[in-house]
This record gives C-alpha cells, structure tokens and sequence, in this order.
C-alpha cells in the first residue's frame, strides 16, 4: 500500500487554501481540512499532519496575521515551498433566489477587503457576516444562516449553490502566495532563486530594530518583505517578521543572519525554501455575470 502523506489545510472543502495545496502536488496526498491556520500547524507539530499549507500573504489586504500569528506560536515549524495563485471569486445563494433580496453577505474578512467595491455596487443592502473561510461561507449559505457568499466557484458545486456571478474582485490582479511548512526538515539545498524567513524580537529601547537591520544591508541581503505582530506576551513588544532573498546558508544570508542575532532578545529560522515561478502579471480581469441567474 502507497504510503499517505497528511496535509492539513483551512477547510472545509472548496477553499483557495485546498487549491494551494493541490498544487504542491504531494505523492500520497490526503487533504485534511481544519477550521484556522493555527490548527493546521498544531496537527504537524503533534504529527497528525505531514505537512500544513496556509496562506500568508495576499496582494491587496497584505499580510494573513492569523498564519503569522500561528508561526510564531509553532517553534516546530519551517516553511518548505510556497505557491501562489490568482484570486477572484464566485457570488453565490440557495438556488431560486435573486441577489436582490440579500441582506446577509457572508465571506473571509480576507475576503470581503478584495470585494467590499463590488459588493457594495451590487449588494448594498447585504449586511457582512464573517465567515472562518470562503467555503465555510458557501456552507453558511447552505444552510440558511446567511443570503449570499463570495468563495471560490467550486464551493458552490460541493454545496448545491446557484452562481450569479464569477470573476468577482475589485482588483483583477488580485493574488495570494501560499507555504508549505513541515516539522523541522533538513534544510534543502540552494537553487540560486531562494527565500529565507526569520522572525525575531528585540529590546524595547531607540535603534534596536535599526541595528538588525543594519546587518542585512551591510551584506548586500535584499529584504523583501518586513511585518510586526504584537507578542501578546508583554505590552509593547513585538515579533518582527522579515523575508530575505536567498538561502540561509548563503554566505551573505548566514553572515547577516549571525550578526543580527547579537541585537535580538531571539531570532528563530522559520523556513528556507524555493521561490515560487513568477508568471507573467496576470491582466486585469472583468467579472461576469451568469446568464442562468434569476431575473
């Protein structure tokens, strides 16, 4: 028998989360749906999970800090692979009714920023209800606990909904990058196009952050990426995320890495890993109405 591979994603079924991890295409992949990312992570640092994929940054509304949060959380945990995909959504209800009559529009938070124009053009009366993810939201629709949901058009199959509308987004280069994250691998070897990430906390006086980052631009290591989350630990005091260009064990990257450790309280390696291929910017999108929806 073909060994399983676990993987724990934000479920339930029809997310964007389950494409991005269809994606990585895992030999003896069994998709295990959970309810946040910080449960995700929980199953693979207890070994209930292989591996986690979940979304951690997005185009438009920036950085997914409940996923921050969780790696932070998750000392076990090291992002191995990334993915990104394009994102626009599906506008869906119960079959038989009409947009008109929504007064209930449940969504992500996430979500709901990538579509708060066109919902506000076309749904104005439609009240927001946030939902644990875009499928759960199509599941709420369902039923009956909320009038309409933007999710991914395959959550619609999965729930017996009536489409109205695809390629909803209020921008149509909309997209979010995914990672893979295993317990503590062997970090794989350099391929020239890499992405290490830390995560780090320093002392609460002038120039700390400064000095760290100091390290990095003395040694010519791009910083792509920086984001600061409260440590919920102590008031005032924060974990700061930064993503670098390169491998960890780089010279450059391993030097600044060494150096920058001197100005923090702690600093933990939380991946390094393949950069995703870059296709061409995807064009701008218009959205389109389904000829199939009530009038």
């Amino acid at each position: 028998m073909a060994a399983v591979t676990r993987v724990a994603y934000l479920g339930p079924a029809g997310t964007f989360t389950e494409e991005a991890a269809r994606r990585f295409d895992i030999p003896g992949a069994q998709y295990v749906p959970v309810d946040s990312p910080a449960a995700a992570l929980s199953a693979v640092d207890a070994g209930e999970a292989d591996y986690a994929v979940c979304a951690i940054e997005n185009s438009i509304d920036g950085a997914v800090t409940t996923t921050m949060d969780a790696l932070a959380a998750t000392p076990s945990a090291r992002i191995v692979g990334e993915t990104e995909l394009a994102i626009a959504f599906a506008v869906m209800t119960r079959p038989g009714q009409m947009l008109d009559d929504a007064s209930r529009l449940a969504t992500h938070p996430v979500a709901h920023q990538q579509v708060k124009r066109w919902a506000g053009e076309h749904l104005p009366r439609a009240e927001f209800i946030p939902a644990s993810s875009n499928a759960a939201a199509a599941k709420m629709v369902a039923d009956g606990a909320a009038d309409v949901a933007v999710a991914p058009e395959r959550a619609a199959a999965l729930h017996g909904l009536e489409v109205h509308a695809r390629g909803v987004a209020d921008s149509g280069t909309a997209r979010t990058r995914f990672v893979l994250v295993a317990k503590q691998p062997a970090l794989p070897a350099p391929t020239g196009d890499d992405r290490t990430a830390v995560v780090f906390r320093t002392r609460n006086e002038p120039g700390a952050l400064v000095r760290v980052l100091q390290e990095f631009a003395a040694r010519g290591v791009d910083m792509t990426r920086i984001e600061s989350r409260p440590t919920r630990e102590e008031p005032n005091t924060y974990d700061f995320f930064v993503d670098l260009a390169g491998h960890a064990d780089e010279e450059a990257v391993a030097g600044a890495l060494e150096a920058g450790a001197a100005h923090t309280t702690r600093l933990r390696l939380l991946g390094t890993w393949p950069r995703a291929a870059r296709g061409p910017q995807p064009q701008p999108r218009a959205w389109s109405s389904c000829s199939s929806s009530p009038k």
